[in-house]
């Protein structure tokens, strides 16, 4: 494996990690702006970081923004949609579980990536990736089980369904941007990536502050005495979507979506030592295998 072909997993870590914590900022927020407020800080303060991001990379590139074709819109559309309903889902599901266990829950996307990416793009996953994907999804149910501590109610469902459900919408939100940013046959990688983000932010940021203008004006004016902890989260928002993208545009997206789950590790630190929530010893086993799956992701790739 050359250096170069490295590059997608330092990406990837470097998004999960910033998703971790704008996922933790976020958390906080939803008791103040609730769900869709939350949802909206990632991509209205994000979106000034974006086109920064854009401007940086035009300047030291040397490059102007690629010319997107009509095949780019649908690919944006898609992933720009999907990811808004999955924010919102997420943050419906960390209200009903502990942050960890829904992070476990959500993160059972790799499956359904690679699924979606064979359909709509024809990312071909090898035998010892579909090992790997297996093995960190096994880990991931694992700790999405029932445990003493932390575990739903008896019949309680809702937490599972608003947890797979987002994980579903975030699978199909990677392989629409995977699908925008490869649409642009754009030679400069950070560039088609950076672009796509921008674009994809702006779309974001329109439908959620129209939406809002419309329905919740109330939620805006929160979201604005807000502004300390939302341009916070809308800064890691932005720099964790600039990573994942520059992730999609250098590997498949099943690929970064299973490396992806070392967010659950992350998001477990957060867990235990920000908001105080105890980690069960099946969760612990569910954390032993995903480790081993992305050992075995990033050894066969």
């Amino acid at each position: 494996m050359t250096s170069a072909s490295w590059l997608w997993i330092v990406f990837t870590l470097i998004a999960a990690a910033a998703q971790t914590v704008r996922n933790a900022t976020q958390r906080e927020l939803t008791a103040k702006l609730g769900t869709v407020g939350a949802t909206h800080v990632r991509f209205l303060f994000g979106l000034p970081f974006a086109l920064l991001f854009l401007a940086g990379v035009a300047v030291v590139s040397h490059a102007l923004p690629p010319r997107p074709g009509l095949v780019f819109v649908p690919w944006v559309l898609l992933g720009a949609l999907m990811q808004i309903a999955a924010t919102a889902l997420m943050l419906a599901a960390m209200g009903e579980r502990s942050f960890v266990v829904a992070i476990a829950y959500i993160k059972t996307e790799p499956i359904q990536v690679a699924l979606f990416g064979l359909i709509f793009l024809g990312d071909h996953v090898t035998p010892g990736m579909g090992a790997a994907i297996l093995i960190a999804t096994a880990g991931v149910v694992v700790m999405s089980l029932k445990g003493r501590a932390g575990g739903p109610a008896a019949g309680d469902i809702k937490p599972t369904v608003l947890g797979l459900s987002a994980g579903g919408c975030f699978a199909l939100s990677a392989i629409g941007y995977r699908g925008a940013i490869l649409s642009l046959h754009d030679l400069n990688f950070v560039m088609a990536a950076t672009f796509t983000v921008a674009v994809g932010l702006a779309v974001q940021t329109i439908l959620l502050t129209a939406y809002l203008l419309a329905r919740d004006r109330a939620v805006l004016r929160a979201i604005v005495l807000a502004w300390r902890p939302s341009l916070f989260a809308g800064f890691m928002g932005a720099l964790a979507s600039q990573f994942w993208f520059l992730g999609f545009a250098t590997a498949t997206a099943a690929s970064v979506r299973t490396l992806a789950l070392v967010e659950v590790l992350f998001a477990q630190g957060v867990s235990r030592f920000v908001f105080k929530q105890p980690v069960s010893a099946r969760e612990g086993l569910g954390i032993v295998l995903i480790v081993a799956g992305v050992a075995l992701l990033v050894w066969t790739y």
